[in-house]
């Protein structure tokens, strides 16, 4: 019988999990999620690991080890994180050799400390690509202003990215841009640009949950109405844009030549207004060549209950530009509204950065009392 899961992937989206943990390799139970939830990639972020570590037993034996040789925190988070995305990455392999190498994808994230610094993370990322060693990997790279010349730069080197943090149509056309420039800088390097992929990761709750609450500020029967609308509308429009961009004179030169569309992903679709279906990031941006990185919990209830009815994106335009017409129309400030969530979620990372550095230091810290 076929599970939504499986009617979802068969509709032409990618279900990715946005969870990794080293318990998760180790147990089997990443390669059960491909088996029987359809899971076809994995996304990581410093929260994620933070996490992962904080709890993670399975951490204990190479922690005392890293502790013995006298590494530093950062160098033991780059090998504890880089170990885990190359396992997973080989877990995935399968899945990336019968899909030619769109999906079997693992994403690890340079740094949040650089993301306003182009060099740094354009060292990182590299650094990052070369630690982890696999076709398979995605270096994710944040789309603030100064990650935009560094995605372009490591695109160009022959390195395949995900793309993060980006809530407004503006920073995604400038991020296509990007994408397109690398891959005529690889082109004109001799680079085989057939091999490298690039995903787009647009970010879908945290825009209702400003955006909601902004409408609450309001408090009339027009922002009413319009709550809960606005992350879906705008995922819409970014399917609209991406599709407009590659089919430009630009695109189809190089995707003529080999190169690959820089497919749309949805991040951040477990719902966080417990009023809305928990399935409703997943039911409603169905549409093909997409990604949908889901958390644990909303994978479950899309395997359990969603609804999954063919294509809801594209012939749902002219509705998506009508909330944004409304939503100006009673005051919001769309512009200002990706601006805060581009700020918050680079310094939310921060934090979780700064939470996974005082998880490891007070790992290392112990580990050789519990070797002697």
């Amino acid at each position: 019988m076929s599970t939504p899961t499986a009617r979802l992937a068969a509709e032409g989206v990618s279900i990715w999990l946005d969870d990794l943990s080293r318990d998760r390799i180790l147990t089997g139970n990443l390669a059960d999620l491909i088996a029987t939830r359809n899971v076809t990639g994995v996304t990581t972020n410093p929260t994620i690991f933070a996490a992962a570590l904080s709890k993670g037993e399975s951490y204990e034996a190479q922690v005392a080890r890293l502790a013995e040789r006298g590494a530093s925190t950062d160098e033991a988070i780059f090998e504890l994180t880089t170990d885990d995305v190359r396992a997973a990455s080989d877990v995935f392999r399968p899945v990336f050799d019968a899909t030619n190498g769109v999906d079997g994808r693992v994403s690890i994230e340079v740094s949040p400390d650089l993301a306003h610094d182009t060099e740094a993370t354009v060292a990182e990322a590299k650094k990052l690509a070369a630690a982890v060693d696999r076709p398979n990997a995605l270096i994710k790279i944040p789309a603030t202003k100064a990650g935009l010349p560094a995605i372009a730069e490591v695109i160009g080197a022959g390195i395949s990215v995900n793309v993060t943090l980006i809530f407004s149509l503006e920073r995604y056309a400038a991020v296509i841009d990007a994408y397109l420039t690398g891959l005529e800088t690889a082109k004109a390097a001799g680079i085989d640009i057939s091999g490298i992929e690039s995903v787009a990761s647009f970010f879908v709750s945290r825009v209702d949950t400003e955006v909601d609450k902004r409408l609450a500020q309001i408090d009339s029967d027009e922002a009413a109405a319009l709550k809960g609308k606005a992350g879906i509308a705008n995922a819409r429009l970014a399917y609209e844009l991406y599709e407009q961009q590659f089919a430009s004179a630009r695109a189809k030169g190089l995707l003529a030549a080999g190169g690959n569309v820089q497919r749309p992903l949805w991040a951040s679709t477990g719902v966080k207004d417990p009023a809305l279906p928990d399935t409703l990031y997943v039911t409603e941006l169905v549409a093909p060549g997409t990604v949908n990185t889901m958390p644990e919990k909303t994978l479950e209830a899309t395997f359990d209950h969603a609804e999954i009815t063919g294509d809801t994106v594209t012939g749902a335009y002219a509705d998506a530009h009508g909330v944004f017409e409304a939503l100006a129309a009673v005051g919001v400030d769309f512009d200002d509204v990706t601006q805060v969530l581009e700020d918050e979620g680079v310094e939310k990372f921060v934090v979780s950065w700064r939470e996974l550095q005082d998880t490891v230091t007070a790992a290392l810290e112990k580990a050789p009392e519990s070797t002697r």
